[in-house]
């Protein structure tokens, strides 16, 4: 996954706003203690971290 499809698949999940604060300010133990984009920043796997939004937020499975 690129961070392009990664930043339009939260924008359409999440909506603008929010898939703003999930991105930028909510910290996720599963990666690490970080955000999504400082994750994704440390080398994290774009798609890996999506999943760990998925998983923490319930994202129905059809739209992971």
């Amino acid at each position: 996954m690129r961070l392009q499809e990664f930043r339009a698949r939260m924008e359409s999940q999440f909506g603008s706003l929010r898939a703003q604060y999930v991105a930028n300010d909510h910290v996720f133990g599963t990666l690490g203690g970080r955000s999504a984009l400082e994750a994704i920043d440390a080398g994290v796997p774009v798609r890996t971290v999506w999943l760990e939004i998925c998983k923490e937020y319930d994202v129905p499975p059809k739209d992971r």
